[in-house]
């Protein structure tokens, strides 16, 4: 009697181990499809932080550069019908190789920027489309006026 005991014990606390274990466990990391640029271990939550990073940077919502499938009726996140979301892959190409040529830049755990160099909201700034603005106003520098070349001033 006492050894049914000791087995019932045994088993109960090796149940009571492996269920602790198996719930402790990290869950696994989603696998995202069609994810091209940016790091494959990414959690749902760093991505999400990612993506609401370029949003308000770009100042627009998923469907910008997403694809909406109406038969399931949710987002097609792994969709690249719009081509925004090919040039938003090209674009974070171009702010890698900009950062990485003239910036001594620091990354995160994701190996994104973490504090120096640039990013989409340094020429965005909140539009989809930035447009270059030229500064208004007469010449400066050489050839402009009162410089060599230019109209004297008396």
């Amino acid at each position: 009697m006492l050894l049914n005991r000791k087995i019932i014990a045994m088993l109960g606390l090796s149940s009571v181990v492996t269920l602790v274990a198996l719930t402790s466990m990290a869950p696994d990391k989603p696998g995202y499809k069609n994810v091209k640029v940016l790091p494959k271990n990414l959690t749902h939550q760093q991505l999400g932080k990612v993506m609401d990073e370029w949003a308000h940077s770009l100042g627009v919502n998923c469907g910008f550069c997403h694809v909406r499938d109406e038969a399931a009726k949710k987002m097609d996140f792994a969709s690249d019908a719009k081509p925004e979301k090919i040039a938003a892959r090209q674009m974070y190409k171009m702010m890698n190789k900009i950062n990485s040529k003239f910036f001594k830049a620091e990354k995160d755990s994701l190996g994104m920027m973490a504090r120096t160099g640039i990013n989409c909201n340094t020429c965005h700034r909140g539009n989809p489309h930035p447009e270059l603005k030229v500064p208004e106003g007469g010449r400066r520098g050489p050839g402009g006026p009162g410089g060599p070349g230019g109209e004297k001033k008396d």
